[in-house]
């Protein structure tokens, strides 16, 4: 037979069983804790915006069906509370000079026993129910029974009170049927119903005579039934909804975990700022680029404003709330020459605008790894087919030269012939090198030994009337990982370099391999005392492609940067006080330390 109770049991036994598996928000939790990222399947909760960054926080996917067990275990202390104030009143009736007012008591030894017991029982019952794991129908099922005993006693001991008692039967009754299956629930009306109609009954053989109607015993006893049906369906409604409004109270709440990780994760920057000009919210890729806003203030803005952080991206925004137009040209913010700002109002009658910062450098250099590797692989097919005519037009090139009818106009544009030629077979030696770049394997390199082996082998290839190269380091030896090919290509595209472009006109190349050790990290620098690089040239060095003369490919310092790269170490260029430059790579001393 179908009961709500077995409809009930059903939930509790599926919330017991869901409670056992573990949860998408734990399986978030989880790979939070080791820095991953799960899946759609492990979405659970990741800043979007953080305010700040904190520790994030699992919210479970599914709400139980039924009432947590501490909400209901409130429910239960405060009907527990209630009966004790019940228990109070019932002893001020049987010890107060007051109680008169409310009723004759005509057996006092039942009525002070009654008072006392139900004192003390409704005290036993209330630290019950605060008792963790407690039983709540077997609990509710006691009490109520409790309060049936006690009912039936004071009405015989009290008759005048019989109603009062009655009515608060019926609440009690009422209550105790939230905790209660549908059965149990009619089964304590029943006994109500009896208890109450077997005093009666015995008072009947004392006096002879009914105290009160049989009508009105009768409609107590239909207020009983009728007051635990209504209240036990009434408590499966309220039970139902309230479980229904917490799954979709945690799906909500997963909704906002899984948007906020997701603009958190985002690689365009997100800024919320206020009316006021203050960065209220910031993810992890805009304080990257502009910096951290700092803690929230008293008044719940951030600790300084967009002006403070990137001036220049607030007098952008400034001009798009004039004009509603927005300038399509980067902004410099930081050490990033590339960001594109986007700008929209958060709600109509906000002062809130949000602001997405698009790095566009992570675009170039994306289009860049895909030229590069598109060109690997096309110049690779075509080597023998570029070559070929190359080789060509030079030897014709070098025939026209040793004619004697070539006169001198046209022996300088053969000689333009020559170095393009030159200049185009050694663009497609480079690109074939990058594209033939194998897999680094770093192992630990002894830097100075490394640097006294290289400089021999240069000065075998490079006459000393050209350039003098020498080494200078504190240390005997100083270890660092990295590829020893690797360092071998570096170093001869940064000293082919510096030989190329690091001397002043009509001297000598003068380079130094400076070696020495940076905090944690070993670092081998590459200076010479040529003019200098311009600022605005030293930005784009290594970029592909990238050459001031007329005879370079624009790949020796890219290919030397990525090489860098592929070992974790770093590449960069230093502006020397006083004239000259430098090339500092930035290596490490034990695995992963300079991981990007």
């Amino acid at each position: 037979m179908w009961s709500p109770y077995g409809k009930e049991r059903h939930h509790r036994r599926a919330a017991r069983g869901r409670a056992d598996r573990p949860t998408g928000s734990a399986i978030l939790a989880h790979a939070r804790s080791a820095g991953k990222t799960p899946g759609p399947s492990g979405i659970g909760r990741p800043p979007i915006l953080r305010r700040p960054v904190q520790r994030e926080r699992a919210v479970p996917l599914l709400a139980a069906s039924t009432p947590t067990p501490s909400l209901q275990q409130r429910e239960l202390a405060l009907f527990s509370l209630y009966r004790v104030f019940e228990s109070a009143l019932l002893a001020l009736l049987v010890f107060s000079p007051w109680g008169e007012m409310l009723g004759k008591v005509v057996d006092m030894p039942i009525a002070v026993s009654v008072g006392v017991g139900y004192v003390v029982a409704s005290i036993g019952l209330l630290l019950h129910a605060r008792r963790p794991l407690v039983d709540y129908q077997a609990h509710a099922t006691v009490g109520v029974g409790v309060d049936i005993a006690v009912a039936t006693l004071i009405t015989h001991a009290a008759p005048e009170v019989a109603p009062g008692i009655a009515m608060l039967l019926l609440f009690n009754i009422g209550a105790a049927s939230l905790f209660l299956d549908f059965r149990t629930s009619l089964l304590v009306a029943a006994a109500a119903t009896l208890a109450l109609g077997a005093e009666r009954i015995v008072g009947l053989f004392g006096t002879g005579t009914f105290d009160r109607p049989f009508a009105e015993m009768l409609m107590f006893g239909l207020g009983f039934f009728a007051a635990a049906s209504l209240s036990r369906l009434l408590g499966m409604q309220v039970r139902e909804s309230r479980a229904l409004a917490d799954r979709h109270g945690a799906q909500a709440a997963n909704l906002a975990e899984i948007n906020e990780l997701i603009i958190r994760r985002m690689q365009t920057g997100v800024l919320l700022v206020d009316g006021s000009g203050h960065v209220r919210l910031a993810n992890e890729a805009a304080i990257l680029l502009i910096g951290d806003a700092g803690a929230p203030g008293e008044d719940g803005r951030r600790g300084r404003t967009l002006s403070e952080l990137a001036p220049p991206l607030a007098m952008r925004l400034a001009q798009w709330l004039r004009t509603g137009n927005v300038d399509s040209a980067p902004l410099t913010l930081r050490e990033h020459a590339d960001v594109m700002p986007r700008f929209v109002r958060l709600l109509a009658e906000s002062d809130n605008t949000l602001v997405f910062l698009d790095d566009t450098s992570l675009v170039s250099r994306r289009a860049e790894s895909l030229t590069l590797a598109t060109m690997g692989r096309f110049s690779a097919s075509l080597a023998h087919e570029i070559r070929n005519p190359l080789a060509a037009i030079s030897y014709a090139t070098q025939l026209l030269e040793e004619s004697e009818e070539i006169g001198e106009a046209d022996r300088r544009l053969l000689q333009i012939i020559h170095q393009q030629c030159v200049r185009t077979n050694g663009i497609v030696e480079s690109v074939l090198g990058l594209a033939r770049r194998e897999r680094a394997r770093p192992e630990h390199v002894d830097l100075v030994s490394a640097a006294h082996a290289f400089v021999q082998d240069y000065r075998l290839i490079v006459s000393a009337d050209n350039a003098e190269l020498k080494i200078s380091c504190d240390q005997p030896t100083l270890r660092a990982i990295i590829d020893p090919r690797h360092l071998h290509q570096i170093l001869s595209a940064l000293v082919n370099n510096a030989v190329r472009y690091g001397r002043m006109p009509g001297e000598l190349a003068r380079i130094t391999l400076r070696i020495e050790q940076a905090g944690e990290c070993p670092t081998l620098s590459v200076l010479d005392r040529g003019p200098g690089i311009p600022d605005a040239v030293a930005a784009q060095l290594f970029r592909p492609f990238f050459t001031t003369s007329e005879s370079g490919t624009g790949l020796g310092l890219y290919i030397a940067h990525e090489l860098c790269r592929a070992n974790e170490a770093h590449l960069e260029y230093v502006a020397v006080p006083g004239g000259g430059g430098c090339f500092r790579i930035t290596l490490a001393a034990r695995p992963g330390l300079l991981r990007h």
